[in-house]
């Protein structure tokens, strides 16, 4: 019976790990007034600056991040073009960038919206994301605690770092509870995987 449950719930993982790579990241209306910047873009000058057209350019795109990736890439440019400090147009864009496989790319735009994004820890997750997907894992989950030091149980990267942990065998004295919160929290697909891990870290 345990195998059983053991192939449903590898089964249901491999699906939870699927929709994870495609997470969907929540749009802040934030901006950040950082004074250095380095990269593919140019700072415009404090005048120039336009945050109100930049978040709404951001929110544009967020509806159709899913549906339409190119023009939402557009309009995310547009609003970065805007305001080069807007924190939630480089979260997404990074997101959007993972979600082609431009590791390189997604990984630039997060560390902008990590500096801009203090008190999120989106683009910490989503940092994590990408580098876990270039089997960085040591960096991986180091960045994960990054996310869980702004909010300890922010569920998407507790489930995040728990199943690398795992996956990687480098679980710790955090991570049976950790477990118990997704059991507690997590849809159905997150909820069996969790009691199943437990089930096998008990052995």
């Amino acid at each position: 019976m345990i195998d059983v449950l053991l192939l449903r719930a590898q089964h249901r993982h491999r699906r939870a790990t699927a929709a994870l790579w495609l997470f969907a990241v929540v749009v802040i209306g934030a901006s950040c007034g950082c004074q250095s910047a380095s990269g593919p873009y140019v700072p415009a000058s404090e005048a120039r600056r336009d945050s109100a057209k930049a978040e709404q350019l951001t929110r544009d795109a967020a509806d159709l991040i899913d549906v339409k990736p190119d023009k939402a890439e557009r309009l995310l440019r547009e609003a970065l073009t805007a305001d080069l400090y807007h924190g939630p147009a480089h979260n997404n864009l990074g997101a959007l960038l993972l979600s082609r496989g431009d590791l390189y790319a997604a990984a630039g735009e997060f560390e902008w919206a990590r500096k801009l994004m203090p008190g999120s820890p989106d683009p910490r997750m989503n940092l994590a994301l990408t580098l876990e997907k270039a089997d960085r894992v040591d960096d991986a989950l180091k960045t994960y605690l990054t996310a869980l030091e702004v909010q300890p149980e922010h569920l998407p990267t507790v489930k995040a770092y728990t199943r690398l942990q795992i996956r990687s065998g480098k679980t710790d004295d955090h991570t049976h509870e950790r477990l118990r919160l997704i059991a507690m929290r997590g849809d159905s697909i997150w909820r069996d995987w969790a009691r199943l891990q437990q089930l096998q870290l008990a052995k």
